[in-house]
C-alpha cells in the first residue's frame, strides 16, 4: 500500500511539473514579436550588405550604409541592441517568412505582391528606377526598347520584374559589382537599378563606360519588411513610431544627404 501511495505522489508530481512546463510554454508563445525582441535585448536585422550606399563593407571591411545607421537607430529607439545578419537577396527574403530575422532593411521597394508576404513599415524614402547601358547604346532609350534585349538584376528584385514586364531576358545576379561587370564587358545589353546606386558606382568609378539611358516617371516608396501576421503587428507599429520620430528629428534627411548627396526622403 506504501509502495503505491510512494507510486501515485511520483505521479502526480511528475503531473504538476509537466503542466507547470506547459504553462511556461503556451506563456512564451503568447508573447508577440516586440515581447520577444525586448525580452532578448535585441533586433536582428538582415541585409545584403553589397550594395552601396544602401548596406556594404568600408575600407576597413566594417558594415556600414544608409540602411545600416537606419538600423541602429531603430534598435535605439526601440532600448534594444541590433545583430546585422548578411546574406543573398533571395536568402533574406525566405529567412524573413520563415522567421529567422525580424526584419529586413536593404533598400526594399514597397510593391503589392510584397505586401501580400510580409508587413511594411511606413516608407522611409523614395528612389526612380535607371535603366543603365553602355555609353555608346543607342538601342536603348526607354523602357520600351528593353524587348528582346538581355539584362542583369537580382532575380525576384523589382528591377529584374520590371525588365521582364518590358520584354527583357534577365541574367540573375548575386550583388551590383556583378551586374556593371556583365555590362562594362557587353554581355549584356542593360541593367536596372536605383537611380542613386548608379551616381554612387560613379562616384567610386568614374571612368567606367556606363550612362542613364532612361528614368522612371515615379519614384518608387522604400520600406522595411517583417514577419508577417498578428505576431509582428506590435513590432511594425513600433518600427513606424521610431521612423516617425527619425524623420521628425531630421536624422532621416542627414543620413540621406550623407550617403546619397541629396534628400531621397520625400516622394517628389
Amino acid at each position: 500500500m506504501k509502495k503505491f501511495r510512494l507510486t501515485a505522489l511520483v505521479l502526480s508530481l511528475i503531473l504538476v511539473l509537466m503542466l507547470g512546463l506547459s504553462s511556461c510554454k503556451k506563456k512564451e508563445e503568447e508573447k508577440d514579436l516586440l515581447a520577444r525582441i525586448k525580452e532578448k535585448g535585441k533586433i536582428v536585422i538582415a541585409m545584403e550588405g553589397t550594395w552601396a550606399p544602401w548596406t556594404y563593407h568600408d575600407e576597413d571591411d566594417k558594415l556600414t550604409g544608409f540602411d545600416y545607421e537606419i538600423g541602429l537607430l531603430i534598435a535605439e529607439k526601440l532600448g534594444v541592441e541590433a545583430e546585422f545578419v548578411e546574406g543573398e537577396w533571395d536568402s533574406i527574403l525566405a529567412g524573413l517568412e520563415s522567421g529567422r530575422y525580424d526584419m529586413m532593411i536593404n533598400g526594399v521597394d514597397l510593391t503589392e505582391d510584397r505586401q501580400k508576404k510580409y508587413d511594411f513599415s511606413i516608407p522611409y524614402c523614395y528612389n526612380k528606377t535607371a535603366v543603365i547601358v553602355k555609353k555608346d547604346n543607342t538601342s536603348i532609350t526607354k523602357l520600351e526598347d528593353l524587348k528582346g534585349k538581355t539584362t542583369a538584376n537580382t532575380i525576384s528584385s523589382t528591377y529584374a520584374e520590371l525588365a521582364e514586364k518590358y520584354g527583357a531576358t534577365v541574367i540573375g545576379v548575386d550583388d551590383l559589382a556583378q551586374t556593371f561587370e556583365l555590362l562594362l564587358s557587353g554581355r549584356i545589353d542593360a541593367t536596372l537599378n536605383a537611380e542613386v546606386s548608379y551616381y554612387d558606382y560613379m562616384k567610386e568609378h568614374p571612368e567606367a563606360d556606363a550612362k542613364i539611358a532612361c528614368l522612371t516617371d515615379d519614384a518608387q516608396a522604400v520600406a522595411i519588411p517583417m514577419p508577417k501576421g498578428d505576431d509582428s503587428k506590435a513590432l511594425v507599429e513600433a518600427v513606424n513610431k521610431a521612423l516617425q520620430e527619425i524623420i521628425d528629428e531630421g536624422k532621416l534627411s542627414e543620413l540621406s544627404i550623407k550617403y546619397f548627396g541629396g534628400d531621397i526622403t520625400k516622394p517628389n
